[in-house]
């Protein structure tokens, strides 16, 4: 599967304050991840820590809060956890889903999907 980055808009929902940042789409991610030091200047204060394991096998702790994300015209409210501040920005499966957006990996883009309902 191929592997291709994508706009994303990420914000402070209780400020507003925003940045676009080119993010990996990952969905092998659970959370999107962000340089700590981003969230931070926009800021976002970690909520919480869990207990994340990385593509290579370690196990590490991590911070999380709440941020908006926009996509595609879309926005949703979504946890993101704050990566090393020289890192990648991921763009997590939990985020995609939220925004109904699923990846066509052929075409490299992200597609909105249609809901189902019971």
């Amino acid at each position: 599967m191929s592997t291709f980055t994508h706009a994303i808009t990420v914000a402070n929902p209780a400020s507003g304050r925003s940045r676009e940042i080119d993010a990996l789409v990952d969905t092998g991610a659970f959370f999107t991840t962000i340089p700590g030091q981003t969230l931070r200047e926009l800021g976002i204060e970690p909520t919480e820590r869990r207990r994340f394991v990385m593509a290579d096998g370690r196990r590490e702790d991590m911070s999380i809060a709440e941020a908006k994300v926009s996509v595609n015209g879309g926005q949703v409210t979504t946890i993101v956890a704050f990566g090393a501040d020289d890192g990648l920005t991921l763009l997590g499966a939990y985020t995609l889903e939220g925004l109904t957006l699923v990846v066509d990996p052929s075409g490299e883009r992200l597609v909105p999907q249609d809901l189902l309902t019971l």
